[in-house]
């Protein structure tokens, strides 16, 4: 025995949103703002070095059992990850299971840079001092050539 519920139209309040369509079920306008709970931007999971260690040790007790899947899920992990980890720490590093900072790489500085910009600015104020001292003599030169005192020849100046 099949029992059917009749279907009675209720008005419903356009001004709320909602509408009906020749008897179907209403529909209703989803808000135009965002849900509160979602944050501004999604964060990256980080994890440490123990955590990862953790996870693999986990996966190779369960490789016997078949177990692993049930870690990733639980975990929240891609196949893909535990194959890069695995692979570092087959490597030996335990610092390369830790965290890379993500973004530009900035450059270690030259060890020499300090001393070239120091012998550079050096350099620089010798420079300065040598045309001082050049345009000194010069003056010189030309105040003993008017007042008549003979000069002794240099060895490398005409």
């Amino acid at each position: 025995m099949i029992l059917f519920m009749p279907m009675t139209q209720t008005p419903i309040d356009a001004e709320a949103g909602a509408t009906t369509n020749e008897g179907r079920r209403p529909t209703v306008a989803a808000p135009a703002s965002a849900s509160p709970e979602l944050t501004a931007r999604p964060h990256r999971r980080i994890f440490t070095a123990q955590d990862k260690l953790r996870i693999l040790a986990d996966t190779d007790r369960a490789a016997d059992t078949g177990g692993i899947a049930a870690i990733l899920r639980r975990e929240g992990l891609y196949s893909s990850a535990l194959t890069d980890w695995r692979r570092q720490r087959d490597a030996g590093a335990l610092g390369a299971l830790t965290p890379v900072k993500r973004g530009p790489k900035i450059a270690e500085p030259n060890p020499l840079a300090t001393e070239v910009a120091l012998l550079q600015k050096e350099n620089a104020r010798l420079a300065l001092r040598l045309k001082r001292a050049e345009a000194v003599m010069e003056v010189q030169k030309k105040v003993a050539e008017l007042l008549g005192i003979p000069l002794a020849p240099s060895d490398g100046e005409p």
